[in-house]
Order: structure tokens, then C-alpha cells, then sequence
């Protein structure tokens, strides 16, 4: 349809022309002459152009028109959706980023609190350790210490009832004697060593 309309509009054009060259050969070559037949199928032929145009030609102009010119504002409207939408998104994703920054300063500040308190704690049960140690070497010191001094304890009544024996030349009860001498002994303050 459209292309009968263009070629019906270059048949209408051709033949005004057409007509205007037959105007000017028959009349001589004045220009400025007026011809009312002339003006008259000119302006007629500029109405019928006219009006094809304004039905055919105008309509379908102006509608690709305003076509193109909505496609180019959906188009600048969706690149502004779009700009704002990767802005939001590049906001969104800066607020990630500085969590889990966050985040992991928090992570690193917990691991250091955790190894501090285990190094804290191991340094705490080494000194118990130690502690229990020296304490246990100690009662192991005095346990020693006792079974010696009552180790010489009975090497000395052994000697002093073989010295009374031999003093007395009478040989009393082994064990009576052995009773009398630690009962002495032990009526004797204890004896007081340096070193505790």
C-alpha cells in the first residue's frame, strides 16, 4: 500500500512537471508570465499531493516518529533503572564488603583474646604444676627426714642400751630396755634442724 501511494505521488509530480515544460515551450520562454491554467493544475496537483500525504504519508510518518521516540525513551528510562539498580547494587555490595571487614577484625580480635586467655591459662597450670611439685618434694623431704631421724633414733638406743649393758655388765630385757630408752627420748624436746 505503501509503495502505490509513493508511486501514484512520482506519477502525479512527473506529469506536473511534465505539464509546467508543455506551459513553457508553447508560450515562449517568459518566466514571469502569469498562466492561470498553469497556476491552476499546479495548485490542484499540490492539493491532491497534499492531502495523500496527510492520509497516507503524515500518519504513518508520525507514528514511526513517535514510535522511535518512545523506543528512545523506554530506552532511556530502563538505562536510568539500570544505573540506578547497579548503584544500588555497588551500595549494597561497599555495605558487604565493610561487614565482613568487620567481621573479620572481630575474628581476629577473638583469636587473639582465645590465645591470649589459653597462654594465660597454660601459664596458670604450669605454676599450679609447679607448685604441686615443689610441695610433694617437700612432704617427700620431711617423710625422709622423720624415717631418718627416728632411724637414728633407734641406732642410738641400740647403742646406748649396748653401752648401759656393757656399764651395768647386766643384761637386762631387750624390749624393756628398748621401752625405757624412747620413753626418755621422747620426753626430750625435738630436735631442731636448719634448712626448713
Amino acid at each position: 500500500m505503501r509503495t502505490l501511494s509513493l508511486s501514484l505521488l512520482l506519477s502525479l509530480t512527473n506529469a506536473a512537471v511534465a505539464l509546467a515544460q508543455d506551459s513553457s515551450e508553447a508560450g515562449g520562454g517568459n518566466l514571469v508570465a502569469l498562466r492561470i491554467n498553469l497556476m491552476f493544475w499546479t495548485l490542484v496537483i499540490f492539493g491532491l499531493v497534499y492531502a495523500l500525504l496527510r492520509w497516507k504519508a503524515f500518519p504513518a510518518i508520525l507514528g514511526a516518529v513517535e514510535q522511535r521516540e518512545k523506543a528512545l525513551q523506554d530506552a532511556i528510562d530502563a538505562a536510568k533503572r539500570d544505573r540506578d539498580e547497579a548503584q544500588r547494587l555497588l551500595e549494597e555490595h561497599q555495605r558487604q564488603i565493610d561487614a565482613a571487614r568487620g567481621e573479620a577484625q572481630k575474628l581476629i580480635a577473638d583469636g587473639r583474646a582465645v590465645a591470649e586467655k589459653m597462654r594465660t591459662d597454660l601459664l596458670e597450670q604450669t605454676h599450679h604444676e609447679q607448685q604441686t611439685m615443689l610441695e610433694r618434694a617437700r612432704r617427700e623431704i620431711e617423710t625422709e627426714k622423720e624415717r631418718a631421724i627416728a632411724q637414728l633414733r633407734r641406732e642410738a638406743v641400740n647403742l646406748a642400751i649396748a653401752g648401759a649393758s656393757k656399764v651395768i655388765e647386766q643384761n637386762l630385757d631387750n624390749t624393756k630396755n628398748r621401752q625405757l630408752v624412747e620413753g626418755f627420748l621422747s620426753s626430750l624436746p625435738a630436735i631442731q634442724t636448719s634448712g626448713r
